[in-house]
């Protein structure tokens, strides 16, 4: 059954498993950092499964870290951040990493409602304006919203952040994680699970109003 929610004054997006298919870019300078850590000095042993990385997608990179390489020290994982931003920034220069079906143009029909769009995201706050400016949809954000940036300890504070600064009164929350519905729930947003990515664990998208199989089927539930 085709669930028709109120139409918002906007939507915040996820960026990886959302509107970015991260592994694109994300699994070569993966495998990069941990060449570049291993030349360092700074880490022994074979690279961890990158399962244990895109597991852990939609989580502060703090938190990825300490479930990628347990063991290693604090100052260890923030080099590692480090590195990985290096070399995603490097690639997506080479023109690497790819936008789900149907992203841009979805978001230009949003935007082309009159629908106010910005993004809420995890992650740092270079690769995420570096993402939307290589892939050419920076002209269609209102905001760019990063835990990098806010310093934030969840996607929940984030939000809130977002819609106190814009004074939204109604909005849509889309992503692909817990912490995406968590988020949305907690601020009292209309929640859209992304179920393509392929990261999520079973049960994690409890709570969302309406699922979707690709990102163009958000039209359909304006």
């Amino acid at each position: 059954m085709l669930i028709k929610l109120t139409r918002p004054e906007a939507m915040l997006f996820d960026l990886d498993g959302t509107l970015f298919k991260t592994e694109t870019l994300l699994l070569p300078a993966y495998h990069a950092t941990f060449d570049d850590l291993r030349e360092e000095g700074m880490y022994a042993g074979e690279t961890p499964p990158e399962e244990l990385f895109l597991g852990g997608l939609g989580m502060l990179l703090e938190h990825i870290w300490q479930r990628v390489i347990p063991e290693a020290s604090e100052e260890v994982r923030l080099h590692a951040d480090r590195l990985l931003l290096r070399h995603q920034t490097a690639g997506l220069l080479r023109g690497e990493g790819e936008l789900y079906e149907g992203v841009a143009e979805t978001l230009e029909i949003l935007q082309a409602q009159g629908i106010r769009l910005f993004v809420a995201s995890n992650g740092l706050e270079d690769y995420v304006k570096q993402v939307v400016d290589a892939k050419g949809i920076s002209q269609v954000f209102e905001g760019l919203y990063s835990a990098g940036k806010y310093q934030t300890k969840s996607k929940d504070e984030l939000v809130e952040i977002l819609l106190e600064t814009h004074n939204l009164q109604s909005a849509w929350m889309v992503g692909d994680r817990s912490s995406d519905v968590e988020a949305g729930l907690a601020n009292h947003l209309a929640v859209v699970a992304c179920d393509y990515a392929g990261f999520r664990e079973e049960g994690e998208l409890e709570g969302a109003h309406i699922r979707i199989q690709s990102f163009i089927e958000l039209l359909d539930h304006l």
